[in-house]
């Protein structure tokens, strides 16, 4: 498993060792961004309930580059934040951020609204402040999307970005985070005048781990949220449908510093919830809980490496037996509807985040109501890993919806050794890394030629 991990992130590492290298630009405003809790910009309006979800409330530039890691400027044609109007998931009316990125060669009329898994309770790790130039250090692993996110540019296609956790990084509030993702692709349409975009553009959706959730929640709601919008598909890979599950195998492992975050996220959506961890945690532990509300994922997981973080409650089996815990949690669980887009779902079958059946579970939900997905499970990954070696074949698939290719009713499942030996991901990965090869040594980012 080790060396799986390794093989796949030895780009991420090279492209981080490379950008570590890179010549030190001079500090300007440009290359200080101010974080999202003390930046006029993000504040909510007062007067929020007065404007309709997706509304561009504001828009500027992004106060510094957008760069890989923190420190590597990706050369973009140009890189917008709006704030719009959407919609918490007990439907009261707020604000939050949509980064938008338009690569040289842009096609306007293709967008990708791309969900980073922020995985965080505090509003300093959104991903419009995590991907600029001096962003902290702690949002290090939402800078490493920043590979992805340049595949998506290279194919021409303006990529979008929400802070879907909102103002106030609902982490786990995944109702808000679908409809922060819709209205997200609704203010980019919209954004005519000063992105470009165009209104009748092709839309599709991708993200891994938290946001496959943020994108399939997005997925589930678009019928009644959003009908008006056309969205050609989404990928979504490393999902985790049932977060009672998840507590359950994160607690002791690597992954354990999620469920503090987790619990600090919900506890500011679901302001019941807060007086039932009251009730539960022990003393000792209430300072490092309440640390997760004012640092990133990367802190988190140190800050609990391998904890019992069930033993810091009077109660470890509380979250299976509190009432208001159950409600949350079953609320929270994907599967609440069925998606009316195409799906391509990809899945390590040994996901030690959440397990591989309760993925199986929702697929067949899907299925048995008429949905159209192609469910493709990995055996030589794991969590972190999967989000590479099966983000080729899903940029492979994305291309061929976003160009109008037709995609097959009904559902398909399958299992294989690697999605890296899919001949769909022999023909595209050449390319990517080439592209990410260019990139790093000072290419304009999107297709386009030399000579």
């Amino acid at each position: 498993m080790l060396a799986k991990s390794l093989l796949s992130g030895a780009l991420v590492g090279f492209h981080a060792l490379m950008a570590a290298a890179a010549p030190a630009l001079p500090h300007s405003p440009r290359t200080a961004p101010i974080v999202p809790s003390q930046d006029p910009f993000y504040a909510v309006p007062p007067n929020i309930a007065s404007s309709q979800p997706g509304a561009i409330l504001r828009h500027r530039s992004p106060p510094a580059a957008i760069a890989v890691f923190g420190v590597d400027p990706v050369r973009l044609a140009a890189s917008y934040q709006l704030q719009y109007r959407t919609t918490d998931s007990l439907g009261n009316a707020t604000a939050t951020v949509l980064t938008v990125m338009v690569p040289h060669g842009a096609n306007p009329r293709r967008v990708l609204s791309y969900q980073v898994a922020e995985d965080a309770a505090s509003p300093d790790c959104a991903p419009s402040y995590g991907l600029q130039r001096g962003s902290a250090r702690g949002t290090v692993l939402t800078q490493a999307e920043m590979l992805l996110i340049e595949a998506a540019l290279e194919q021409g296609w303006v990529v979008v970005l929400p802070d879907y956790e909102g103002p106030q990084a609902m982490y786990l509030a995944w109702r808000l985070a679908g409809q922060a993702t819709l209205d997200g692709i609704r203010a980019a349409l919209a954004s005519t005048p000063v992105t470009g975009i165009q209104p009748d553009a092709t839309v599709a959706m991708w993200g891994y781990s938290a946001g496959s959730d943020a994108t399939a929640w997005a997925a589930e709601l678009h019928p009644t949220y959003a009908p008006e919008l056309a969205i050609a598909g989404a990928a979504i890979g490393g999902t985790t449908p049932n977060i009672t599950n998840v507590i359950a195998t994160t607690n002791r492992g690597p992954f354990a510093g999620l469920l503090p975050a987790g619990v600090q996220g919900l506890v500011r959506q679901y302001p019941e919830l807060a007086v039932v961890v009251d009730r539960y945690l022990r003393p000792a532990h209430r300072a490092a809980f309440a640390q997760t509300r004012r640092q990133c994922l990367l802190a988190d997981a140190s800050e609990f490496f391998y904890q019992d973080v069930l033993g810091m409650f009077t109660d470890p089996g509380f979250y299976r037996t509190d009432p208001v815990v159950v409600r949350i949690l079953d609320e929270i669980a994907l599967g609440q509807a069925v998606p009316r887009i195409p799906l391509y779902w990809y899945k390590s079958t040994h996901d030690e985040v959440s397990p591989v059946a309760d993925t199986d579970a929702v697929y067949d939900k899907y299925c048995a109501a008429g949905a159209t997905v192609e469910y493709v499970r990995d055996e030589a990954s794991e969590h972190a890993s999967a989000a590479w070696t099966g983000a080729p074949r899903a940029l492979a698939w994305l291309k061929h919806v976003m160009e109008g290719g037709a995609v097959r009713p009904g559902c398909s499942k399958e299992t294989t050794i690697s999605s890296l030996l899919d001949m769909s991901t022999v023909k595209v990965l050449p390319g990517v890394i080439l592209d990410a090869l260019l990139d790093l040594v000072g290419k304009p980012v999107g297709p386009i030629m030399f000579g």
